[in-house]
């Protein structure tokens, strides 16, 4: 009987320890440390992921981007295709809206290298897979059938 109500203490006794320490530590006070750590976090880090609005792209740049971008979406599509003249007028539509989409958050390297140097940036890849995505869903998908129906009986 004596190992069982040493074990019983033993246990309360663990038990009131445990909560009054995770009580103290849970009742600290971080104002301090958040008041040291402000003056750090207002100093400009570098992100590579994020582009600068620094320099701003001009509206003929963008102009250009949008028209150049459309015509190349075009030709791109137009290259597989046996009916060219018909293709021609189904793709402009879709490729000038992705085209606008991209010019929205257009960048002055992006434009830079596309303009001038007539190359994509690896981010305009990515904006162009999102820009396709958004324009081409606002196609209406023809009706398929619909099997919901009872069938007819003559």
């Amino acid at each position: 009987m004596k190992t069982s109500a040493l074990t019983k203490k033993n246990f309360i006794t663990a038990l009131i320890s445990m909560i009054i320490a995770l009580s103290i530590t849970g009742c600290s006070d971080d104002k301090e440390k958040t008041l040291a750590a402000k003056p750090e976090t207002t100093t400009a880090v570098h992100n590579p992921f994020d582009h600068s609005h620094d320099t701003p792209v001009t509206d003929i740049q963008k102009h250009k981007f949008e028209h150049d971008f459309a015509k190349q979406c075009v030709q791109r599509e137009l290259k597989h295709s046996s009916n060219k003249e018909t293709d021609a007028a189904q793709y402009t539509q879709p490729c000038l809206c992705i085209a606008t989409f991209l010019m929205k958050d257009l960048t002055a390297e992006e434009a830079e290298k596309f303009i001038g140097e007539h190359k994509n940036a690896q981010s305009l890849v990515i904006k162009y897979e999102n820009a396709a995505y958004h324009c081409l869903q606002q196609n209406t998908h023809p009706k398929g059938p619909d099997f919901s129906r009872a069938p007819q009986v003559n």
